[in-house]
């Protein structure tokens, strides 16, 4: 009750209606909750499904682009989707990505990323690196211009996302010039406050549904210390080096504090890095109450941040 207390008014409506995800009890039904119905395209952006090669054979990458194009090469983006590393698909980021397409004039590359735990780590990790460098490999026939590459996910899309960074940085490329892990799910060891704090059954990502994620992704890893940071990017030694970085985070999100202290890590290392906190929101709440004025406030701002990252 607590907890509900302190959403904003406009948030709690939704909030209320939440039923809550139960991993452990039922994975297939949590799943569900993400699927969301088709969307009214925008004619001003053209997607595309296609199959790439991937460790596992074959992979669905969605590829969104401006309908009208010149010859001109465009700034390019891999999008990662959230739902802890054990749910969602890209098509439920349509509207999002084609936002991104029409607000920084881009291609958006979305992927699907195998799903623990039928696919344990490192499993969603190889397939982010695996379509950023199939983008980045075929930039002439996407049109895409090299020198603007960015990365971007959000939840457990936005631990991939720093997971990919890192990858990135020691692998020696592809070159980003910019990373957006949204409010990103980066700590298996739970150890935080705000870890402790979320524990309502019906919170759009609690405790309970933390642990029993990590231990779906990490498998019998999860006890071990030298769990690698492409798993866990809180766990990385040194973030030095890392592309530029924009995040942000609900004051009620079970990640508050490990995106803290990994925000303050990547400027102690010298990487420039933007963060909003925003009091009385929860997690993923601009998705869950799209129109509420802060959740509109809290999308823009992380799209404009892309639009400038692609454009400068």
């Amino acid at each position: 009750m607590v907890f509900e207390c302190r959403i904003l008014p406009e948030l709690r409506p939704i909030a209320a209606e939440f039923p809550g995800f139960q991993l452990e009890e039922n994975l297939e039904l949590s799943r569900s909750y993400l699927s969301n119905p088709p969307i009214q395209k925008s004619e001003h952006v053209r997607t595309t499904s296609r199959m790439i090669p991937s460790l596992a054979g074959e992979m669905l990458v969605k590829i969104y682009e401006p309908s009208q194009r010149t010859g001109a090469k465009l700034p390019a983006m891999l999008w990662i989707h959230g739902g802890g590393y054990v749910m969602g698909h890209p098509d439920m980021d349509d509207a999002l990505c084609e936002r991104f397409v029409q607000a920084a004039e881009c291609v958006v590359v979305s992927v699907d990323y195998r799903l623990a735990p039928e696919h344990p780590y490192p499993a969603a990790i190889d397939d982010c690196y695996t379509a950023l460098t199939w983008m980045t490999d075929e930039a002439e026939l996407l049109g895409i211009d090299l020198e603007r590459v960015a990365i971007a996910g959000a939840s457990g899309g936005g631990g991939l996302t720093a997971a990919l960074a890192l990858m990135v940085r020691d692998k020696g490329g592809p070159s980003l010039i910019f990373q957006m892990p949204l409010y990103p799910m980066i700590d298996d060891r739970n150890i935080t406050a705000s870890s402790f704090e979320i524990t309502a059954d019906n919170a759009t990502w609690n405790r309970a549904n933390n642990l029993a994620a990590w231990s779906m992704y990490l498998g019998n890893r999860i006890e071990d210390s030298e769990v690698s940071p492409y798993a866990v990017p809180s766990r990385a030694e040194s973030l030095a080096g890392l592309p530029p970085a924009y995040t942000c985070i609900g004051q009620l999100d079970l990640f508050r504090d490990e995106t803290i202290e990994y925000v303050t890590r990547l400027a102690q290392a010298g990487v420039d890095v933007e963060f909003h906190l925003y009091p009385g929101t929860f997690h993923s709440f601009e998705v869950m109450a799209p129109q509420a004025e802060v959740s509109r406030r809290a999308s823009k701002s992380y799209v404009d941040a892309i639009a400038r990252a692609l454009n400068p």
